[in-house]
């Protein structure tokens, strides 16, 4: 088979997950992953010039697809395409809140009044969260809390989870991942104290 017919191949491929997974099939969108994700991190990595950054861009990037799947139009363009078009738009995105931060960050250092503790609103709004973050994990398929859980409350590597589950290193990431998305999806714009779990050291 010539290159330019595994192109076709692997894009007929990756056009089929994503149709699979507009259907709500979240084994397609895992398949999908696992097989687009070097090319979405690697163009974010460009972007972004940070590691971290280019992960939490590429789990926004399959949050996107999996929420848009049925938005996306074989006939139109490539799976692929499709799918740097959205990490584009997202690293561009963070990149200029990244800017925008360290600007305030530098306003707010200027002004700043130091405190002892955080005040009764902060305490009420941190165990809101708290339970938030509860109820979205509890809303998660069983095998992606169970990763996630040991990744972030136990502090288990990706590696000391899959020894500890008896699965494969990729089957962990990609459960802790697929998890990380939904959880985003579900806690829409806060922060996610579990954001570092998706990064769990190797």
């Amino acid at each position: 088979m010539s290159p330019g017919d595994e192109h076709v191949a692997c894009e007929r491929s990756w056009s089929g997950l994503v149709t699979r997974a507009a259907d709500g099939d979240q084994t397609a969108m895992a398949d999908l992953y696992e097989a687009s994700s070097a090319m979405v991190f690697g163009l974010a990595l460009r972007i972004l010039g940070d590691r971290d950054a280019a992960e939490d861009v590429a789990v926004e990037v399959y949050a996107q697809a999996w929420r848009d799947a049925a938005s996306f139009d074989w006939e139109r363009g490539e799976a692929g395409a499709w799918l740097l078009t959205i990490t584009r738009s997202r690293a561009i995105d963070s990149l200029r809140l990244r800017r925008r931060e360290i600007a305030v960050e530098t306003i707010e250092a200027a002004s700043r009044v130091a405190f002892e503790g955080p005040g009764p609103e902060e305490t009420s709004s941190e165990s809101q969260r708290r339970k938030l973050v509860r109820s979205a994990l509890a809303g998660l398929r069983p095998e992606q809390r169970e990763a996630i859980e040991l990744a972030y409350f136990s502090d288990f590597s990706h590696a000391e989870i899959a020894s500890r589950l008896g699965q494969p290193l990729g089957t962990i990431k990609t459960r802790i991942r697929l998890g990380m998305i939904a959880l985003r999806d579900s806690l829409g714009h806060l922060e996610s104290p579990l954001a570092g779990a998706a990064r769990g050291s190797e």
